[in-house]
């Protein structure tokens, strides 16, 4: 295998070889199991330097998509028919690294404080106007540039709709895709989630989970046709969907004509150099929609959150619930919307990984002394 790198493209080097070699794994050029090409001989044939060849590798690694063997390089794990389990030490870490709790996750105070008062003083009076439904312009296209920036979803301003909170958007979604449908939800799960579902009079079908995710024979039996998943850290149990898996649900949705609610919960704070893939952004057809909030990020009193709606949904959202109101103040919204455009946000998140990152390279040496 040949790959290519545009240095006239934007894109760094270590991505484009990332995008590639995924591509490949994906495709069956490299089946389960076989071995990558060296990093010395891709750095040769592609002329670039072996460290941009090893961040490609890591950010497969991280993913899923490859494991390291000291002294035998890389093989791929990604699997279609199944996903290889990830032993319950590693598992526990991660969800604890991933969870991002803590005084170093806290956004800062003084930031906060000085984007209030911009806002104050550069809005005034327009603060008091109310939302439209869908939430205000600025920050429907602030979080649209973001999601491009930080996780490949490309969409319009058009497509994001603005909350206050993940429950009032899990509501949201039972107008979108009706009570009649059976709901299937991780079994364990965060417990508001079929609290909400229910209350909202849907039938839910708890799926058991395995180590990388809902149990293959789980999504075969459901008769469920929407599918509320976690994959970055499901909670409480802390599992993280596999590449494998992920590829798992789309397939799973496509093949029922089924829908997916991805709850993306605070996977800004992954350890990884690269977040990990979103349903969203792997499944082109519309069967996902895609959800996040800011409580995690910014701070829980804020409750912000969006949805962001495959275009091929957003008539019937517009007739089934687009008449609701915006239950999110202007005023904050206005501010996240300065947080964002300003890179404050983004330089946030950056901090915290870093410290998220050492605080997990830290634990590898006393995790080889056990």
């Amino acid at each position: 295998m040949r790959y290519t790198i545009d240095r006239k493209k934007d894109k760094p080097a270590y991505m484009q070889l990332y995008y590639q070699l995924r591509k490949d794994i994906v495709g069956g050029a490299y089946p389960y199991m076989t071995k990558l090409p060296s990093k010395r001989l891709i750095s040769e044939e592609s002329g670039i330097s072996v460290i941009t060849v090893e961040h490609a590798y890591g950010i497969l690694c991280d993913e899923g998509y490859v494991e390291p063997r000291e002294r035998s390089g890389y093989f791929v794990s990604y699997n279609e028919k199944f996903s290889v389990p990830v032993p319950e030490e590693t598992r526990t870490e991660l969800s604890a690294v991933r969870g991002g709790r803590g005084a170093e996750a806290a956004f800062p105070f003084s930031v906060m404080a000085r984007v209030m008062r911009r806002v104050l003083s550069e809005r005034g009076e327009s603060i008091l106007v109310k939302s439209p439904n869908d939430g205000c312009p600025e920050l429907r296209r602030a979080i649209a540039a973001y999601l491009v920036r930080s996780r490949g979803i490309h969409v319009l301003p058009s497509q994001v709709i603005i909350g206050s909170g993940a429950e009032y958007l899990y509501g949201l979604t039972v107008r979108l895709f009706g009570r009649e449908r059976v709901f299937a939800l991780e079994d364990p799960c965060y417990e508001m989630i079929p609290r909400v579902y229910e209350a909202n009079g849907v039938r839910t079908d708890r799926l058991r989970l395995g180590s990388e995710g809902i149990k293959s024979s789980e999504l075969e039996r459901t008769e469920a046709t929407v599918l509320h998943v976690t994959p970055f850290c499901s909670f409480p149990s802390g599992i993280t969907a596999s590449a494998s898996k992920r590829r798992e649900y789309i397939r799973w949705a496509q093949a029922r004509g089924a829908f997916i609610v991805e709850d993306d919960f605070a996977s800004e704070f992954t350890v990884s150099t690269k977040a990990e893939d979103t349903l969203f952004s792997l499944e082109p057809c519309g069967h996902v929609v895609y959800m996040n909030t800011f409580s995690k990020t910014v701070a829980p009193s804020l409750r912000v959150g969006y949805m962001v709606l495959p275009e091929s949904l957003l008539v019937r959202y517009r007739e089934c619930a687009g008449f609701y109101s915006c239950t999110v103040p202007i005023f904050e919204q206005y501010v996240l919307a300065e947080l964002i455009d300003g890179g404050d946000f983004e330089r946030h998140i950056n901090r915290v990984r870093r410290g998220l990152r050492k605080l997990s390279a830290a634990k590898e040496p006393e995790k080889q002394e056990r």
